[in-house]
């Protein structure tokens, strides 16, 4: 129900607080002597807003200076987008409105009555047939970053690690639940669908679009779904790519209220920046957007100033094309009501540099800044390094990817990147190769993670040489405890043609009698039938080790193993435990947490790399004896 002449009593406290900031903002900037003044700027009272009423917006529709054109409310929608947040309804007209109406990019636009500020532009409805659009009020805006200047610090306690996880080469985001939702999403729903009911019919924040340069197609057609979803419009760009270049100090004119801002997510040789409008500058304080970018809290992405290539009307969703400029701040904020950034504060990004040697003998090297964030950063790393295999090699057919590199950290021991990948989807298993470490080192909940760089060398070749593990046979079924035999693996290649080799196995030479298992298999295959499933690393370190420690896809394992009484505690393998060590592991009065193993491992070796990649996995036996 949309109120027009009544106003709740908690409108009252906000309007109390527009007044009360209004007044403080002049103070505020006298005595920030080390940040240029940002002009004055009075509020409009929420409770002094009546239908009818007509006002400014501002908004860029080219270039890098804001043009004014007209709005009209029409009434207040209280609780609209959340307890005591409420929506302004305004309708749009005038100069380069009527012929974009509202558009991704126009979110945070600032509204004036009477040279007051109201609020920011930032929900429309899809597919309406006038320009209404949904205004959030300022008040709204200041009032929750006000109220989170103190930061709680994040849980430490780390969570479960899945080895799975860690030896997977099928990664996937996972994008938080409450992000935002673009309205391309209503407008793609499945026939039967329960959200039929409610298309074009409920205000959504309005699209961020999110500017690419020197992404290929490719890589636009293979994260575009992701993107979408959460509300993010990717836009292929007119322009060069977001150059690395150092902050710029912000002046009189810097992202003042109606200007273009955008937050890029990855600057270098390639770029992504999402892009919006300034809703107010206060001193070194920026708000806009409206809406929620991402929703995700505490940030830390780069802000800079753009400039508006065009803006594209279309029937489902209008958008701007903007190129980022200089970079300026930092958003250090993103909740409900739009996104908070801090001129003069730079961000913390992370390196990353590939030299690829393309299948035709040319090597080309690309150097990338990737935002730094638990969420964000992993897809940013999977994207560029899958742009830049795709943007430079074949996209269909088979291909044969080699990786060497390392993920480098402060304080810790570098993750060691030695892969291997073949098929028609070399590329993207060879990007995940290092989200999901970058993924689990961030998502660990350890304060101390800090990533300093990360180098990659990929070699593309054309083809795919790879083989079956067909069998093994070994010299001797009968062997001593401390003896050396030998194991032969048969590998069938797909053109039919069969290789052996030998390897030798040295048993210990406190082995008891008894049967030992031996199996030869590819590092996928050991890693999923190990007894070990998960842990919980009990520091940065444990974890880097573990995940230098996961068994590679791309080469063969020799593994010994017999049945026994054993455990694993955390990531660690305790064989052959007598049984009042197991008794006391089971008492309930122990602390922490253990899972039985039938089966212990006594000997492992890891192959070198063959000619082929091998998968597979075969298990003979052979008796020891004493």
């Amino acid at each position: 129900m949309i109120r027009n002449a009544f106003v709740p009593a908690c409108l009252l406290v906000f309007s109390a607080f527009c007044a009360s900031v209004g007044g403080q903002i002049q103070a505020v900037n006298q005595t920030k002597s080390a940040v240029v003044k940002s002009p004055t700027v009075q509020f409009f009272p929420l409770s002094d807003l009546k239908e009818g009423m007509k006002g400014t917006a501002r908004t860029v529709f080219r270039g890098s200076q804001p043009e004014e054109y007209q709005i009209e409310i029409i009434g207040i929608v209280p609780g609209a987008v959340g307890p005591k947040q409420d929506m302004i309804i305004g309708k749009i007209s005038g100069g380069s409105a009527d012929r974009t109406s509202v558009f991704a990019g126009m979110s945070g636009s600032p509204v004036y009555i009477d040279g007051k500020l109201v609020g920011a532009i930032a929900y429309s409805f899809p597919f309406s047939k006038e320009p209404i659009c949904g205004i959030t009020p300022i008040a709204q805006m200041i009032a929750i970053f006000e109220q989170n200047q103190t930061i709680k610090n994040r849980a430490k306690e780390p969570r479960s690690i899945s080895f799975a996880e860690l030896a997977s080469t099928n990664w996937k985001p996972n994008f938080p639940n409450n992000a935002a939702i673009s309205n391309s999403y209503l407008t793609n729903v499945n026939s039967g669908s329960a959200l039929n009911s409610i298309v074009g019919q409920t205000f959504q924040p309005i699209a961020t679009p999110v500017a690419f340069n020197g992404f290929s197609q490719a890589t636009l057609n293979q994260f575009a779904p992701q993107l979408l979803s959460v509300g993010l419009l990717p836009v292929a760009a007119v322009g060069g790519a977001a150059r690395i270049s150092p902050l710029k100090s912000a002046t009189e004119t810097t992202l003042q209220g109606g200007s273009s801002v955008t937050m890029s997510l990855v600057r270098g040789d390639s770029s992504m920046a999402a892009s919006g409008t300034v809703t107010f500058r206060d001193a070194d304080k920026i708000y806009a957007f409206g809406h929620p970018f991402l929703s995700l809290g505490i940030s830390d992405l780069p802000m800079s100033e753009s400039s508006v290539v065009t803006v594209i009307p279309n029937v489902n969703n209008s958008f701007v094309i903007a190129v980022p400029n200089s970079l300026v701040g930092t958003m250090t904020q993103d909740r409900a009501t739009g996104v908070f950034g801090k001129l003069g504060q730079s961000p913390k990004m992370i390196p990353v540099k590939i030299n690829l040697e393309t299948s035709r003998g040319q090597t080309e090297t690309f150097n990338y800044e990737v935002a730094k964030d638990d969420f964000l950063t992993p897809i940013l790393m999977n994207m560029v390094i899958y742009n830049s295999l795709v943007a430079n090699e074949r996209g269909l057919g088979d291909s044969m990817i080699e990786m060497a590199g390392e993920i480098k950290l402060k304080n810790q021991p570098s993750i060691k990147l030695d892969r291997r990948f073949a098929g028609m989807q070399a590329a993207q298993l060879a990007a995940a190769t290092v989200s999901i470490p970058v993924n689990a080192l961030l998502d660990s909940r350890f304060d101390n993670v800090e990533i300093s760089e990360v180098s990659v060398k990929l070699t593309s070749i054309d083809g795919s040489k790879t083989a079956a593990l067909e069998r093994i046979a070994v010299d001797k079924v009968e062997v001593k405890a401390g003896e050396t035999f030998e194991v032969q693996a048969f590998v069938r290649t797909d053109t039919g043609k069969i290789f052996s080799q030998r390897i030798p196995v040295s048993i210990p030479f406190d082995t008891p009698s008894g049967t030992l298992l031996v199996t030869v298999g590819d590092g996928s295959s050991m890693n999923a039938a190990s007894s070990a499933k998960q842990f919980v690393p009990k520091d940065l370190g444990e974890l880097v080790k573990t995940i230098n420690e996961i068994k590679k896809a791309d080469r063969l394992y020799v593994q010994t193993s017999r049945v026994t009484s054993g455990a694993i505690i955390g990531a660690k393998e305790m064989p052959n435990l007598p049984p009042s060590m197991l008794a006391t592991l089971n008492n309930d009065r122990t602390i922490g947490g253990f899972k039985p193993t039938l089966l212990t491992v006594l000997t492992e070796q890891e192959l070198a790399p063959a000619e082929f990649i091998v998968f597979g996995q075969q298990t003979l036996t052979i008796e020891i004896k004493r």
